[in-house]
């Protein structure tokens, strides 16, 4: 039994070693197409180093026994870096769009999105 979650425990190292080298490549041939634009080179690496703050938060809160402290703080970072990237993307998506309602839509869904994690990571856990 224990080997066999050792197995599951590294294919699912080898995956996510995969998605943040997909990642890396990603974020540094994006910067490459935007250099020049300042604004885009900070969003990419702001959104890149959001993410994987992200990441590491969310791996410690998985670590952490249940009910511990560094558990709870972990899971209190967790909901402003989640915020900070949804409300990136809708300022570029929203940026995009042809027309006021369309970006207005964009905003409405991340504001719902940033409430509702709000809800379920603080609200629902007190």
């Amino acid at each position: 039994m224990a080997d066999n979650n050792n197995r599951r425990n590294h294919g699912q190292t080898l995956l996510a070693g995969a998605g943040l080298g997909l990642l890396a490549v990603n974020s540094g041939l994006a910067i490459y197409r935007a250099r020049g634009d300042t604004a885009a080179v900070l969003f990419v690496a702001g959104s890149c180093a959001t993410l994987l703050l992200l990441f590491a938060c969310l791996r410690a809160y998985e670590r952490a026994a249940p009910g511990s402290p560094a558990r709870d703080r972990a899971r209190r970072a967790v909901w402003p870096l989640a915020t900070l990237l949804t409300l990136s993307f809708a300022w570029k998506v929203a940026a995009a769009m042809p027309s006021a309602a369309a970006a207005a839509l964009v905003w409405g869904l991340a504001v719902a999105t940033t409430a509702g994690g709000f809800v379920a990571l603080y609200v629902q856990q007190a």
